[in-house]
């Protein structure tokens, strides 16, 4: 299991291309007055692919995450990229961090520094952790695997990352999205060696529905987030049943993919309906062009497939310290209730944050990197 440093070098043919295509573009119409009614509104769409064909540089985007220091390693058979930045405190936790879709490795770049270097950011140098971000299998610059891939086995591929690999005996782990149930089932397979868990959402969302004991509170969270998928989960039902057709048109067309993903991070952030108050046109692009120069939109949704299978019994318990940070706009846009989540887990750190949505670590990086000092603080 050597590992090898990674540098990315996305080859100019591979620019160019994307240059043609868009220019290309084959647009559709729209209904008048639509807004976002029905999806990615056409007027924004064509200014940010005007933006992406006229102004947007990647290779200044690349060597800034090129400053990180990038590595790939083979972990039962698959590549797996990942960054891996050395904490400047005296006594660092290690400390993986996973995200989901339709985000990337680069979700997590503006809260990397905050937390391997806590005192440039006015903080205390005793909570730096040592900082590693894997970009999933399908994702990004880590290998696409022929087969089928689950969350269970995503979760035996870190512990093997963070501890054959890197040779970290204890370690932490965080994340959203699918980083949620990946950490916590990390968790469950593995408590010997994981510190404790944070999460911010709650990961296994089928797993309460079912129950006769449910507080009023915990209903009305379920059946918000019942409600959320009967309007907005379409995406999640095709991604699950009908990924490879879905693939064609979204790894064929450049504007196809960005609207398929600006949409949602439109949607799931706190912005207000303005995607750009939390997001500019270059972090936007930046998230998009790691799917596109990779070719990796397909593989990406084939966790999809397996997010509807058990993977907890109502009942089970993981013992690991967790910590959970509820974002207001998170989905379904509904407050968690403690008491929801701490069936299932041992929550020893809750906070509601003030602000922020779904993409936690690129919306409010500064509260997100606090709050998980927080909680380690009183691990370490």
């Amino acid at each position: 299991m050597s590992i090898q440093p990674f540098t990315i070098n996305v080859p100019q043919t591979i620019l160019e291309n994307l240059h043609d295509r868009l220019a290309r573009t084959r647009w559709t119409d729209e209904v008048e007055g639509a807004g976002w009614d029905y999806g990615a509104n056409l007027g924004y769409m064509k200014e940010l692919a005007n933006y992406w064909q006229h102004e947007y540089d990647w290779r200044k985007h690349e060597a800034a995450l090129n400053n990180f220091a990038q590595f790939k390693a083979e972990v039962d058979g698959i590549g797996i990229h990942f960054i891996h930045e050395r904490g400047k405190g005296p006594n660092p936790t290690p400390i993986i961090l996973t995200h989901g879709w339709p985000d990337s490795f680069y979700r997590m770049h503006k809260i990397i520094p905050m937390l391997t270097d806590p005192a440039r950011f006015g903080g205390d140098p005793a909570d730096s952790f040592d900082v590693i971000v894997p970009s999933l299998p399908g994702f990004g610059f880590s290998d696409i695997p022929q087969q089928r891939i689950t969350l269970d086995r995503t979760a035996e591929l870190w512990a093997r990352l963070m501890t054959d690999v890197l040779g970290y005996k204890r370690f932490g782990a965080a994340g959203g999205d699918f980083g949620s149930p990946i950490t916590q089932l990390l968790a469950l397979a593995h408590p010997e060696s994981l510190v404790g868990i944070h999460v911010t959402d709650i990961g296994f969302y089928n797993l309460y529905n079912q129950q006769s004991d449910l507080s009023e509170a915990e209903q009305r969270f379920l059946g918000a987030q019942q409600g959320w998928f009967f309007r907005e989960g379409a995406y999640a039902m095709l991604q699950a049943t009908k990924p490879q057709t879905l693939a064609y048109g979204l790894h064929d067309s450049p504007v196809g993919l960005a609207s398929w993903i600006v949409e949602k991070f439109r949607s799931w952030s706190d912005c207000n309906g303005d995607v750009e108050q939390r997001f500019s046109k270059d972090e936007l692009l930046t998230n998009i062009m790691i799917y596109w120069v990779t070719g990796t939109i397909r593989s990406s949704m084939h966790y999809y497939s397996d997010m509807y299978a058990p993977k907890l019994q109502p009942g089970q318990h993981i013992e690991v310290p967790a910590g959970f940070a509820s974002f207001p706009k998170d989905l379904p846009g509904v407050d968690l209730p403690r008491s929801l989540i701490e069936r299932h887990l041992r929550v020893q750190h809750w906070t509601r944050m003030p602000r922020g949505g779904h993409f936690a670590a690129l919306e409010e990086p500064a509260l997100l990197a606090e709050d998980l000092r927080a909680f380690y603080r009183s691990l370490r």
